[in-house]
């Protein structure tokens, strides 16, 4: 992909567009051995070799990150009073990267993290349908009436009817119960109010899949990598 090097620097983090131009301009640049003092040269990042101040230039125009998300985090870039989930990724500094969607703070588990705006705008805008399933352990009992109300579509207290949803009871006590939720949109607290319409209350709550990409059991609460090149075909397969 060709692009001018000033632009790819900037884009890189390496300064704002003034500040890149000058540093090139003063020969701190090179492309394939040659110093290069032009700011609109064009370099194809995937086959130049570029070096900034003896430091190679490894860019790459979007990255796309899971997450296993811990609680006490918000699905935010900034935040005044809690951290947030771009403060767990730590050596993409050069990369403008924002939460695709997000989780409630007290929610865990799969987040993808990315700084492809199309992607995430195609991935969870609720008109494309896309399944996210979760875990919750639940106050209270759900049954065969719930189920049957979930595939119906929940009517929630401010009268808006969610999506056909599927609710799988994995494990039942005394006074709780233990329950697998796949709903199709992302309202704000969805899942959480659409149990409470049933009349029980969320007490833990997990995303475990997003489409057909589930959360990497190996990553550790607050643990995140790369999504691997078959991930991200999947995951954009019909966005």
């Amino acid at each position: 992909m060709v692009m001018r090097l000033d632009k790819l620097l900037a884009n890189y983090g390496m300064g704002t567009r003034k500040e890149v131009k000058a540093f090139i301009r003063k020969g701190y640049v090179t492309v394939n051995g040659e110093i290069i003092k032009k700011d609109d040269y064009k370099v194809d990042y995937e086959k130049d070799i570029i070096v900034f101040d003896g430091e190679k230039v490894n860019y790459r125009p979007y990255v796309y990150i899971m997450l296993n998300k811990p609680q006490g985090y918000v699905s935010a870039t900034k935040d005044n009073v809690h951290p947030t989930v771009i403060d767990l990724i730590i050596g993409y500094e050069n990369y403008d990267l924002f939460p695709v969607g997000r989780l409630d703070i007290d929610t865990e588990g799969l987040l993808l993290i990315s700084n492809d705006g199309d992607f995430a705008h195609k991935l969870m805008a609720p008109s494309r349908n896309h399944s996210k399933i979760y875990i919750a352990e639940v106050e209270g009992i759900m049954n065969e009436n719930d189920i049957a109300a979930f595939k119906e579509g929940i009517v929630l207290d401010n009268g808006y009817k969610c999506k056909k949803a599927n609710l799988q009871i994995l494990e039942t006590g005394e006074a709780f119960c233990k329950v697998q939720i796949e709903i199709f949109e992302g309202k704000f607290h969805q899942v959480k109010k659409m149990v409470e319409a049933c009349g029980k209350h969320v007490t833990y709550l997990k995303r475990l899949k997003i489409k057909d990409l589930s959360l990497d059991r190996s990553l550790e609460l607050g643990d995140f990598r790369e999504l691997t090149d078959e991930e991200l075909v999947d995951l954009m397969n019909d966005l």
